[in-house]
């Protein structure tokens, strides 16, 4: 009997490599390994050789050249003296400009359009309905070519721009005054952090008032009132240290002031309107997630339309709107590439576009714009994800 034994678990001892599964799983990642190890190394290789063909340099070295051409719109100072690298930084601040503006302003209008979708009344319902169905079913570019050209081509020129108060609105964008802070404006930017801060112990001191007495304090409209008030009391007392910079019609052109160029309205609206179709959406499918026994029992309870969707629905929603809400963030930051196709001086347009023209440096520039559109959606993904965490349901 022990021999039988014996003989029966000698098979099971001497296992053939490919019976084994963890053998043939390791095998396996070794030969995908070498593969793609293999196949990166092939494209190097390729890509060194033809540079080498064709007389071009590898290397970073670039960005310490002079630029040699003008950008529109430059967020910090900037011209053809300034070195490339100053190219890249100007080229990004402008993509994360759009890029913040857009989420914010396509936030607030798909927020807006996703509960007037679910409205009572008809006619706000079904225009809310109009408006998702017909822009998140036209293409963004086709959009952006309409504002750009349809909408913002037609306006006079600077000689006959439209005046409002102190602006003027022409073809070459909006000009408006720009403020010029003196040395006393120091004062209120304190002033005006220091009034933030007394609005976040407000709201505090009004959670903590709520959860003992039941009484509500109107804190939307104190903080408000805080945030005005304290600032602009400081700014007298400091002796009002700002100015004006008022446009004037010079020549062609307006000089002075601040101007909001075209390229940006388009893009921005563009991008705004489009995205905000989709978020609201996102919004009407998480307020209907929402079991409507909540609502009943809110209203049962006497409170009214506007503080059951704020208070209630909105705070459940939202557990179900921040993950596919993450994703239009991410496909409206990657969209804003397309500012190129009417000239807006983005990352893609001056860096990818202008300096390669001009160095040939194509795998170094390549590769930089990928890595920041890489890190812009990771960051964004990772802010987003801890949101999610922060409002997903505490279970004990």
């Amino acid at each position: 009997m022990p021999a039988d034994l014996d003989q029966s678990s000698a098979p099971a001892s001497k296992t053939k490599f490919w019976n084994d599964p963890d053998k043939r799983a390791i095998l396996f990642q070794i030969i995908i390994v070498v593969l793609v190890v293999g196949t990166i190394g092939h494209f190097v290789s390729n890509a060194l050789t033809n540079l080498e063909t064709r007389g071009i340099t590898t290397g970073f070295g670039f960005l310490s050249q002079s630029s040699g051409f003008d950008i529109l719109l430059t967020l910090i100072p900037y011209d053809a003296t300034y070195t490339f690298g100053h190219t890249f930084v100007v080229g990004l601040l402008n993509t994360l400009l759009v890029g913040f503006l857009g989420v914010v302003l396509a936030t607030i209008l798909g927020f807006i359009m996703g509960v007037a979708r679910l409205s009572n009344n008809w006619l706000i319902s079904k225009l809310a309905m109009c408006y998702i169905e017909t822009f998140r079913n036209i293409p963004l570019l086709l959009q952006i070519f309409f504002w750009y050209v349809a909408v913002l081509g037609p306006l006079p020129g600077p000689r006959q721009s439209i005046e409002i108060g102190s602006a003027f609105l022409n073809n070459r964008g909006l000009y408006t005054p720009a403020p010029v802070f003196e040395s006393g404006f120091w004062f209120v930017v304190v002033a005006f952090f220091a009034a933030i801060a007394l609005c976040w112990y407000l709201v505090r001191w009004n959670h903590r008032r709520q959860d003992l007495t039941g009484q509500q304090f109107p804190i939307f409209w104190s903080s408000v009132g805080i945030l005005i008030a304290v600032p602009l009391v400081v700014y007298f007392f400091a002796g009002s240290p700002m100015s004006w910079d008022y446009p004037e019609l010079k020549g062609f052109n307006f000089k002075g002031g601040n101007v909001i160029i075209p390229e940006l309205t388009a893009l921005l609206l563009a991008l705004t309107i489009y995205t905000a179709a989709f978020i609201a959406e996102i919004v009407r499918s998480g307020i209907e997630a929402v079991n409507k026994g909540q609502t009943e029992a809110s209203h049962a309870l006497g409170i009214s339309n506007a503080k059951t969707l704020r208070l209630i629905v909105i705070p459940q929603a939202l557990r179900v709107i921040i993950p596919p809400l993450t994703s239009q963030y991410l496909n409206l930051i990657k969209n804003s590439s397309l500012a190129t196709a009417i000239g807006y001086p983005d990352l893609v347009a001056v860096f990818m576009g202008t300096t390669l023209n001009q160095t040939g440096q194509a795998i170094e520039i390549i590769f930089m714009t990928m890595a920041v559109y890489l890190t812009i959606s990771l960051l964004v993904s990772a802010f987003m994800n801890w949101y999610n965490k922060i409002m997903a349901l505490a279970e004990r």
